[in-house]
């Protein structure tokens, strides 16, 4: 459901997002249930005891709240909710998409025809080059190319993308400069492109963040095109994303000799397109319907309410192997809305975590 905010609605859903144990998922459910991010946070201390939290949940205070909208108003960045106008459709596409995100430069390039361009930060000259030229043939064909301002390849695309518009998604704050090197290229992508982040200006990416940062270039992006990557490289992870986001994945096959085409060359073995050039990305993209915010209104209450026996239930049910919500309401014989409610509140007490995708393990 698409609506402005007002200042106060969205302090509460920055003091909700940046709650202990309220993730996309969770905060999806807590809004839905609750229909505004005060009356969930003025619930989530009872929410969390009810599940069996041994000390108290206390939301994220207000002052911490004004604190981060300052930070970003002195950089000039916005801050953008899942529910507002602004909020780009590609990502608002994502179930569930991330609650907010804070935007630096032109946020309009996040609704232009968007293509990703990831690959491995110790990248090959030749791998460097391509992916600067690809990426410089895609923004003069009308796409703007997202990536992750990375050394290696994420670098080469922004640095062909730059004439005509690139989006850089980073891992810490929208001020967080890594590699400290790339400075440069992030004031030019900030002059001439957007600069994107989930997380609080100021803040440092540390290693859990980036799969969350690789979900939003996987999110933002109509196709995303791998360019060298090794077998446990995190653009597989983007890949991987993309292809369960309903995105279109291509890679760039290279020499069998070099470890960093082993990544692309198992991707096209596993079915993604193959792509020599921005011909294969644009064929890629024919056909391809406008990604939109689900029709279905996300925000409504629930209509059941778990009970102890059922949250009990269900932390009987979780293990460390990540099972499906959808086979926890068969197994717990449960209305599907009471199962997520409790989950919910199983995330909140720390005994559950909730994963995109709709899939639940133990906490």
């Amino acid at each position: 459901m698409i609506r402005a905010l007002s200042d106060a609605q969205r302090r509460d859903w920055l003091r909700l997002a940046r709650t202990e144990n309220v993730g996309p998922v969770a905060f999806d459910q807590l809004v839905g249930r609750f229909g505004e991010a005060s009356l969930a946070l003025a619930a989530l201390p009872d929410l969390a005891r009810r599940a069996g939290r041994a000390t108290p949940l206390r939301p994220a205070g207000e002052a911490a709240a004004d604190r981060e909208l300052a930070a970003g108003a002195a950089l000039g960045a916005r801050l953008i909710a899942s529910c507002e106008p602004d909020f780009p459709q590609a990502l608002a596409a994502l179930d569930p998409p991330p609650p907010l995100i804070w935007v630096r430069g032109d946020p309009r390039l996040l609704d232009r025809r968007t293509v990703a361009v990831v690959g491995a930060r110790v990248a090959s000259a030749a791998g460097q080059r391509f992916a600067r030229g690809l990426a410089a043939d895609l923004g003069q064909a009308g796409s703007v190319v997202v990536s992750g301002m990375a050394r290696g390849i994420d670098a080469a695309a922004h640095e062909g993308a730059l004439p005509t518009g690139t989006v850089a998604v980073l891992g810490g704050g929208v001020d967080d400069v890594y590699p400290p090197e790339h400075r440069p290229l992030y004031e030019r992508i900030v002059e001439q492109g957007c600069v994107v982040s989930e997380n609080e200006p100021g803040r440092t990416a540390v290693a859990r963040d980036f799969p969350r940062r690789n979900r939003i270039i996987a999110g933002l992006s109509r196709a995303v095109v791998v360019v060298e990557a090794e077998v446990r490289s995190g653009s597989l992870i983007t890949a991987r994303l993309a292809n369960e986001q309903g995105r279109e994945v291509l890679a760039v096959p290279g020499s069998p000799l070099d470890p960093r085409a082993k990544g692309c060359n198992d991707l096209i073995r596993q079915g993604a397109a193959l792509c020599e050039g921005v011909e294969d990305v644009l064929r890629a993209l024919e056909g391809l319907g406008d990604l939109r915010e689900p029709e279905a209104p996300r925000y409504r209450p629930a209509p059941a309410e778990p009970d102890d026996a059922l949250l009990g239930r269900l932390a009987e049910l979780l293990s460390p192997t990540p099972v499906s919500r959808d086979e926890l309401v068969r197994a717990a014989a449960a209305p599907p809305a009471a199962v997520f409610a409790a989950l919910t509140e199983l995330a909140l007490a720390g005994r559950a975590e909730l994963l995109p995708g709709g899939m639940v393990v133990k906490g």
